[in-house]
């Protein structure tokens, strides 16, 4: 299915006329149809007008998954505004950064934080109104209903932000992406052909709004005119019950999640053949987990590589290579590139092209890109070269079959006597043993080498690590270069709050008053 528009708020007005009946999105037992959802979208549009919104202007959201959020997003690209959706896992501190960065004008804020908010509202001095969703509070409702639906589309650019999501920020305060008309668009269109999602489909909605799995899987069902069912958490049993009952077809989860979900009681027993696609990413799957998915999951799994920067996804493994064992060095790949999406290993110092296999920077190509950091032209300038290639800050190789082995970031690469050391690697080799529940791989001084590997893990439960075995372990399964010198264990790792780990933290005690600078 193509769709030649260069404006998302097309994507709605299609499906309204010609599927007006039909069921568009389910959310806790609430179902809205094409039409209901249209006129609903254009009512937070009259009423976004009428509080003074033009052209440019921030709407922000903190909340649990509601569908507001996305009615707001769908609003915002209608009138020519910008939904900045906010990580509801940071600290007080982070979304009053989050919120005075996107210079959001109204906040719409879920029950679970009106509280938080109510503490820090004295320092979003650019927030002319809070609109509080959900709950005995709700003022959202009232508000959309008070409006007449405002049939007016603002006449977008492709290069529009329409959306707002801010990357992790591992190494200091998120930066936030601007995510236009031109790229979602890209993005869903490339992905529901490599898919094959049509409007027949049923596609769950349970990663974060924050989050492009979140948001940008929910354009991808809007783009396909696919039934869209919204989970408020992403709760183990919860979702395996969705994908049974729902007959969902398509669904993108995260490691952990699915980690989780492989240990409910009773999963193996479920109905999960209307599944096609699952999809997986955001952070390495460590093999254990991965076989018991494939166990519960055959023939279904897509294993994704994607960014903020690019609306997503870039590149997938699909199922074939998941389940053939003439291919299972794949396993621990990242596929190939989606349709519309070019790949290169370029050199991270000079920016040059490397040869087949040797290791660099990953550098993607695409319409999918964002348009830019919001306020931060020199980051922007940093990240996107003048020719259209983003700089993704990952290390990795390409092999001579396309497939992209993603290594790790750039700056957790390890340099010990001249050797480049990548941590994914070792971390790969550690999550294997029965000892280990959590495991993270750094970089620390060495007066000889410069630096060596030190494993950072957390026992499993009811295990003891020992120190010994464990680098036993790791010399029988890795090059001797490779292997750590060195294990400290922890009760848990450091993480921000879209989980991923805070090496810059493991690192900083070792690293203080040295000349390496700890990022």
């Amino acid at each position: 299915m193509t769709l030649q528009s260069t404006d998302v708020s097309a994507l709605l007005a299609r499906w309204e006329t010609e599927r007006p009946a039909d069921e568009a999105i389910r959310f806790e037992g609430v179902t809205r149809t094409w039409a209901e959802l249209a006129d609903r979208v254009r009512r937070v549009a009259g009423a976004l007008r009428a509080a003074g919104l033009v052209p440019g202007d921030r709407v922000a959201v903190l909340d649990l998954n509601h569908p507001s959020c996305l009615e707001l997003t769908l609003a915002c690209a209608q009138i020519g505004t910008a939904n900045a959706v906010v990580n509801f896992r940071l600290a007080p501190p982070e979304i009053v950064y989050v919120i005075n960065d996107a210079k959001a004008r109204i906040l719409f804020v879920g029950p679970e934080f009106a509280g938080a908010v109510a503490g820090v509202r004295d320092k979003l001095p650019g927030v002319e109104r809070v609109i509080h969703v959900g709950g005995e509070q709700d003022e959202y409702e009232a508000w959309l209903a008070a409006q007449e639906p405002d049939p007016q589309v603002h006449p977008s650019r492709p290069d529009d932000c329409f959306v707002q999501l801010y990357t992790s920020g591992t190494t200091g305060f998120p930066k936030g992406a601007m995510l236009t008309h031109r790229g979602m668009l890209a993005h869903s269109a490339n992905v529901a052909e490599d898919f094959e999602l049509s409007p027949s489909d049923v596609v769950q909605v349970a990663m974060p709004l924050f989050h492009v799995g979140g948001t940008s899987y929910a354009l991808l069902a809007l783009y396909g005119g696919a039934r869209m069912v919204m989970a408020r958490t992403p709760d183990p049993a919860a979702v395996l019950d969705m994908l049974e009952r729902e007959r969902i077809t398509h669904t993108f989860l995260v490691p952990a999640l699915m980690a989780a979900m492989t240990q409910v009681p009773g999963a193996a027993e479920r109905d999960f053949s209307s599944l096609r696609a699952l999809s997986y990413g955001a952070s390495p799957m460590p093999l254990p987990v991965m076989r018991a998915c494939l166990e519960l999951f055959p023939d279904r799994m897509h294993q994704v590589y994607g960014m903020t920067e690019a609306c997503g996804v870039v590149s997938s493994l699909g199922p074939q290579d998941h389940s053939d064992p003439a291919v299972a060095h794949r396993l621990i790949s990242a596929g190939t590139p989606i349709h519309g999406v070019q790949i290169e290993i370029r050199d991270p110092g000079t920016g040059e092209a490397l040869p087949t296999g040797e290791p660099g920077e990953i550098w993607v190509r695409t319409e999918q890109l964002m348009a830019g950091y919001f306020g931060k032209s020199d980051a922007t300038a940093a990240a996107i070269t003048l020719d259209g290639w983003l700089r993704s800050g990952d290390g990795g190789h390409m092999d001579a079959d396309g497939y992209i082995y993603v290594t790790d970031r750039i700056k957790d690469m390890i340099i010990s006597g001249g050797e480049n050391i990548y941590p994914a690697e070792i971390e790969r080799v550690l999550a294997e043993h029965p000892s280990v529940a959590d495991v993270a791989v750094i970089g620390v001084p060495d007066e000889r080498w410069g630096e060596v590997p030190k494993a950072v893990v957390v026992a499993a439960p009811g295990q003891t690590v020992d120190e010994a075995a464990l680098l036993a372990y790791c010399r029988e399964n890795l090059a001797s270069f490779k292997c750590p010198k060195s294990v400290d264990v922890l009760d848990e790792l450091p993480r921000n709050p879209t989980g991923k780990i805070l090496k810059k933290d493991l690192r900083k005690p070792y690293w203080e008053g040295r000349d390496r600078t700890v990022v």
